[in-house]
């Protein structure tokens, strides 16, 4: 208690000083806060996008060996529609909320002058609804409707067709033969993916199972009801009852097959530890270079709570306080700052257009209260361990001379 009054008195004392440190300190706690809370809306924004957007689902089964041969030989790698329903049957549980059998395709896709690559996914219509969630003016999949599907923003463009015009789709079936279908197209969206807003189409599995001559499908997509990381407790809990079946299969989460979210979770956690290195290197030599003149001006001082009887252990202690003080009161400074901040941001209505994106979105801040108390711990800490070599210093000092310090 006593090393505490003596530390908020010297602290107050200098408060021209310590009002600087505190600032570097609030200042250095907000840009961390507010970094974590942006990338925190990104990652969740990618998670989404990979479970729905890219439509992975939590889950995709497919037979052993296809996701490293499957595009090669595709035909060796499908799931009848027998197998299909007794998967389906194996798969359906309380927390399953989606199973979705996929298959796709690709080929030339023609309106009679001009014909250009497309890439399909082929699943059922209802399944592909739910499970993307779409807005109510979002062109959707019809089940009535197993000739029609959804071209993609610039591949329509490309094209020149409209909603309710007509293409032909033509591609190789899984025996080599050439084969060609009519489509109309039901709806026109944007994949929001400048990669492939010029080439994806959505069909029917029906539609895809007549263009490559089979009944079967390559992987099932299952979407849980639970949040995204419960993916890896049900797979290893479907895989044991699928092999018991029969099945040799293996199943990859929403996680592994998205290379993209992988990359830039990647990327943006490196910048925020080369974020956090920085702050941690400005509050670490903030907070010595405070208490190193604090031990300059205050050697009778220090002299004569020595003479009284402080031991060595209790300067440290008292400059340790000094160091937590400025530390606690600097991170308690940024909570407001990040919360103000935060605040501005999210009700100023920023947009962006991030790479490899074809549509603008907000930029959103979000606040993790368990991210300020970690910070705030973490810069804390920090504050106490940079204190220690000024009360090193301060600790060896010669009671006599400190006493004749002019």
């Amino acid at each position: 208690m006593i090393a505490f009054t003596l530390a908020i008195r010297n602290l107050w004392k200098n408060r021209r000083r310590s009002v600087a440190t505190l600032l570097a300190i609030a200042i250095g706690f907000a840009a961390v806060n507010l970094f974590s809370g942006y990338i925190h809306v990104v990652y969740q924004s990618l998670r989404e996008g990979a479970i729905r957007g890219e439509g992975l689902g939590h889950v995709t089964i497919a037979k052993r060996g296809f996701f490293e041969r499957g595009s090669l030989n595709p035909e060796h790698y499908l799931f009848n529609q027998s197998e299909l329903q007794r998967l389906s049957e194996l798969i359906q549980q309380p927390d399953v909320a989606l199973i979705s059998p996929r298959l796709s395709v690709s080929g030339l896709v023609s309106n009679g002058r001009i014909s250009t690559i497309f890439i399909a996914e082929g699943e059922s219509p209802d399944a592909a609804n739910a499970l993307r969630q779409l807005a109510a003016d979002a062109p959707r999949l019809d089940q009535n409707k197993p000739d029609s599907g959804l071209l993609s923003q610039g591949l329509a463009e490309m094209l020149g067709v409209k909603v309710g015009g007509n293409l032909v789709v033509l591609s190789s079936t899984l025996s080599g033969q050439a084969n060609a279908l009519d489509l109309d197209v039901q709806g026109v969206w944007d994949t929001g993916v400048a990669a492939t807003n010029d080439k994806a189409v959505k069909l029917p599995l029906s539609y895809v199972q007549r263009l490559l001559d089979t009944d079967g499908a390559s992987r099932v997509v299952v979407l849980l009801g639970n949040d995204a990381a419960s993916a890896d407790q049900f797979r290893a809990a479907l895989l044991p009852r699928l092999a018991a079946a029969g099945f040799d299969v293996e199943i990859k989460t929403w996680l592994e097959l998205s290379a993209w979210y992988r990359q830039v979770k990647n990327l943006f956690d490196m910048i925020f530890v080369f974020l956090f290195s920085i702050v941690f290197v400005v509050v670490l030599m903030s907070i010595v270079n405070t208490l190193s003149m604090s031990v300059m001006e205050r050697v009778r001082e220090i002299g004569t709570l020595r003479a009284l009887g402080m031991k060595k252990l209790g300067i440290v202690r008292l400059f340790a306080v000094e160091g937590g003080v400025l530390g606690a009161v600097g991170c308690g400074v940024g909570t407001g700052l990040s919360l103000f901040v935060a605040s501005l941001i999210n009700l100023a209505n920023i947009t962006y257009t991030p790479p490899s994106s074809s549509n603008p979105v907000p930029l959103l801040v979000a606040v993790q209260p368990g991210m300020l108390a970690a910070t705030a711990v973490v810069l804390a800490l920090v504050s106490m361990l940079a204190a220690f070599w000024p009360a090193r210093r301060a600790a060896h000092v010669e009671i006599v001379d400190a006493l004749g310090h002019v």
